[in-house]
């Protein structure tokens, strides 16, 4: 017996089993693999991931472990300049995905949450009031969890998906790409480097030890991915493309895969909920993939844990596919318009992508959004009609006059009623936060999100009770004080 059970030990889950287990939610995750993975495709962490690990006390310890690049150049003359973006963290890390990985399951296993590794999951069936996940162990032993919710961060190839019966719509979209880890004695001075041209395509970026992880695809050479891949293949690729193969030598990982474009119609079934990839797969174009997952459980978790203690409803978990669902079509969208743009075979066609990309990043407005979207920074959640204009948006990292961030308030996993000073707007069992820099007064969700705006308290019972931010009750029974 279990509160809920995750399926999957990637970063999605990891982040989601931390989440439930420091709200005081028992969780147990299931994990195929019998050992961590070192070597993985992820690699990039965008501003607004950042922004959600520094909500949970890990942010620094992950921005040790690799390159910040704040400037990139897409096809040869398109340049990015990643500086003004309004975040403490207003560039791209360039850290493996098992570097991520480590500092999630060292904070999941810290809150209390149960990791069984060599765990593969056969059934999962559901019930009224609960949801059955039948599992093998590592030594072959048939088991099984009860739990009163399910969620399956398993993957492109999600058994939990497979077992609810959900279309995974969509389509693979380019064929034979090939990833490689390799050292290099003539590294590119561009922090990233990425072209194409009638040849092919590839994408060169630092891990910042000495290591390089290249994705590269040669448009002559469409072969299976279970076909071994060599090291002049990815060379050859550069060559063609850039002019060198930057002394590529030595790789330590080379994997050849295809790409897809597909989405989950639902996040939910009943008990049972999908996040990251089970839920939604596009191409490495723009790094979004393993953001778009870390952000799915931000916002599931929180939910979860309130209807674990009774403090949500149906219409809360509803929610988190009203308003993850649009994020990851738009992240299929955004990620396959770069990849169609970098693949290009005219050269007409490669030149007018090479004057109108920059010509349109020029533009402040969409030069902005486009920053903003990738980055995660511009996700915003529908809101009430008569809501004010900031319900939905990411709440801004504001300072009290002792110089406590937003942000580190959030790492209660509470909300946070962030007032200007001599507001007289006050709640009950939420976390106040007084910041000269805040222009009205706002409910802030555990995942940094605003509920609820206004200068007069009008309408803040409501979102309250609508968003499951009731007094929490310990296991004593009396009523948590809030902190101030």
């Amino acid at each position: 017996m279990t509160d809920v059970v995750v399926v999957g030990a990637g970063p999605t889950g990891l982040l989601l089993a931390g989440d439930l287990a420091a709200a005081g939610v028992d969780v147990t995750l299931l994990e195929r693999r019998h050992d961590e993975s070192n070597l993985t495709r992820a690699f990039v962490v965008h501003a607004r991931t950042l922004e959600q690990l520094d909500a949970r006390g890990v942010a620094d310890r992950l921005l040790g472990s690799g390159t910040r690049v704040d400037r990139f150049r897409l096809f040869g003359s398109v340049s990015v300049d990643l500086s003004p973006l309004p975040s403490r963290y207003p560039f791209m890390l360039i850290t493996p995905q098992y570097e991520v990985e480590r500092v999630l399951v060292e904070r999941a296993l810290a809150a209390g949450a149960t990791l069984v590794r060599g765990a593969t999951v056969q059934r999962v069936q559901q019930a009224s009031d609960h949801v059955e996940v039948d599992y093998r162990d590592a030594d072959g032993t048939d088991r099984s969890v009860r739990a009163a919710y399910a969620v399956g961060t398993d993957g492109h190839h999600s058994t939990v998906r497979s077992q609810l019966g959900l279309e995974f719509a969509g389509r693979s979209v380019v064929r034979s790409l090939v990833l490689a880890d390799v050292r290099m004695t003539d590294p590119p001075t561009d922090q990233l480097t990425v072209d194409g041209n009638t040849d092919g395509f590839c994408f060169v970026v630092p891990f910042g030890d000495g290591w390089y992880r290249i994705i590269a695809r040669d448009r002559r050479c469409e072969l299976p991915d279970d076909a071994p891949v060599a090291l002049e293949e990815i060379a050859g690729v550069a060559r063609r493309v850039f002019g060198t193969d930057f002394g590529m030598h030595d790789p330590r990982w080379m994997s050849r895969f295809h790409s897809d474009e597909r989405q989950a119609e639902r996040y939910r079934q009943g008990r049972v909920f999908l996040a990251g990839d089970a839920a939604h797969v596009h191409s490495p174009a723009g790094g979004m993939g393993m953001n778009t997952g870390l952000q799915d459980a931000a916002n599931l978790g929180w939910k979860l844990a309130a209807a674990v203690q009774g403090r949500g409803d149906e219409d809360l978990l509803d929610s988190y596919q009203d308003e993850r669902h649009p994020v990851g079509r738009m992240v299929l969208r955004l990620s396959g318009g770069l990849l169609r743009a970098a693949l290009l075979r005219s050269p007409v066609s490669r030149a007018v992508r090479n004057r109108l990309f920059p010509a349109a990043l020029a533009v402040p407005a969409i030069g902005r959004q486009v920053r903003m979207r990738q980055s995660g920074l511009g996700i915003t959640y529908g809101r009430a009609r008569g809501a004010d204009r900031l319900v939905g948006t990411r709440a801004p990292d504001v300072t009290s006059a002792d110089g406590t961030r937003l942000y580190e308030v959030l790492r209660h996993g509470r909300f946070v009623l962030v007032t200007p000073p001599g507001s007289a707007v006050r709640a009950d069992g939420v976390v106040t936060h007084v910041a000269p820099g805040a222009r009205t007064a706002t409910l802030v969700r555990p995942d940094g999100y605003v509920a609820w705006a206004g200068s007069d308290g009008d309408g803040l019972a409501a979102a309250l009770a609508r968003w499951g931010a009731r007094p929490v009750v310990d296991r004593a029974g009396s009523r948590a004080v809030a902190d101030s």
